[in-house]
């Protein structure tokens, strides 16, 4: 059988998973790989191999027996140096290979935002022990917001009221980061009205952008998500903007989901992956194509139509689990799916992990309405019906 390219997927989550089918709908040839076995998109994909990202000579190995067209990363920790040396003897690494070191860690892509590009962000500064992260408090002010430059889904990340705060936020951050470098930033507490992400599309006849979707989180991690949020002209235009900036200095094609915060006309740069993105999963629903179809036509250069919106508006919710537990059964997938309507679409997508732990993101509802504010109630009262029964 013909194939129209072997993609090398490294990191094979929810969001691996959803890419994984979009781009085999294409003719692709995906080889899954992560650090357990039975992830989600390995249930996909053509063939899998499981190793840690950060092992490079597995990495290495990986890559050169499959021998690629594209390696296509989905999680934060790789041992990006790999990716930069197979990409100078050929291998297409998405978007770069610059554009992955850059943004997996908070502090490259940070000070090229607020340093080369003269972005507004919020006040900053890096930390690798405590008492560093002491002095960039001082520096910040209180609140501040301790995470550190290299996580995923907002893990260890958390909100410093006052200093006495400090050293649990500290700790916090150290667990939940990825990678073997212990560093965090510290952060102004931004007094923003909403946050946005901002998925922005670099292809080979341009950039486009998503409509601007709004996302609530819990302990630093997306609950849920809607498109579009209102937003000025002015505001939008700014957003975008900014992330035509950034992904034009990254470079590469596929797509990137850029998070702003917005206070009135005021854009302020967050971070940026370069890749689908959590909230991103709404467009499941949302759009004429998802956020997973439109990384999978930039990246082997097939057309894109006009992007448009497919209802008023859309929200997707997810669905937790409580405990960590090995053998678990789904219920209620029945009712939520009960609750579509003819003025409402709904639907369920279970991620299928292996094992759960606490808030472990194992599925997403998702609903459509003639609003944002109904789609949002609606969207989780889908994701409440599906039960999560441990055996």
């Amino acid at each position: 059988m013909s194939f129209t390219a072997r993609i090398l997927l490294l990191g094979s989550g929810e969001l691996g998973k959803e890419f994984a089918i979009s781009a085999k709908r294409l003719g692709a040839y995906v080889i899954a790989c992560d650090s357990y076995a039975g992830a989600p998109a390995m249930q996909v994909a053509d063939a899998a191999e499981t190793f840690p990202m950060l092992d490079g000579d597995r990495l290495r190995e990986a890559i050169a027996r499959h021998a690629p067209d594209f390696v296509v990363p989905e999680v934060e920790a790789i041992r990006t140096e790999i990716l930069a040396e197979v990409e100078a003897e050929g291998t297409v690494v998405v978007p770069s290979a610059r554009a992955t070191q850059m943004t997996m860690n908070r502090d490259s892509i940070r000070e090229l935002a607020a340093g080369t590009l003269g972005l507004r962000t919020s006040r900053y500064r890096f930390a690798e022990s405590f008492e560093e992260a002491a002095e960039a408090a001082a520096y910040t002010g209180f609140p501040c917001v301790v995470k550190p430059v290299m996580s995923s889904s907002g893990k260890g990340q958390s909100t410093v009221e006052t200093r006495e705060g400090l050293h649990a936020a500290w700790d916090y951050a150290v667990a939940g980061m990825r990678g073997d470098r212990v560093r965090v930033i510290v952060e102004e507490f931004v007094r923003f009205d909403y946050e946005i992400t901002l998925l922005t599309v670099r292809t080979r006849e341009g950039i486009l952008f998503c409509p601007p979707i709004g996302h609530r989180q819990e302990r630093g991690d997306y609950q849920e998500s809607w498109q579009p949020t209102p937003m000025s002209a002015a505001a939008l235009a700014a957003a975008q903007e900014m992330a035509r900036a950034v992904v034009d200095d990254l470079g590469g094609y596929g797509l990137f989901g850029v998070e702003f915060f917005v206070a009135g006309d005021e854009v302020i740069f967050s971070e940026l992956s370069p890749r689908p993105h959590d909230t991103g999963m709404v467009t499941l629903i949302s759009q004429n194509l998802s956020e997973f179809d439109l990384h999978a036509r930039a990246i082997l250069g097939l057309p894109i139509p006009a992007l448009r919106l497919a209802h008023p508006a859309a929200a997707s919710a997810v669905i937790l689990a409580d405990r960590e537990a090995e053998r678990f059964r789904y219920e209620g997938v029945a009712d939520a799916l009960a609750l579509g309507s003819d003025g409402a679409e709904v639907d369920v997508r279970i991620f299928a992990k292996p094992v759960t732990r606490p808030f472990r993101r194992m599925g997403v509802g998702l609903a459509t309405a003639p609003d944002a504010d109904t789609a949002r109630a609606l969207a989780r009262q889908v994701a409440d019906r599906v039960r999560i029964v441990y055996e």
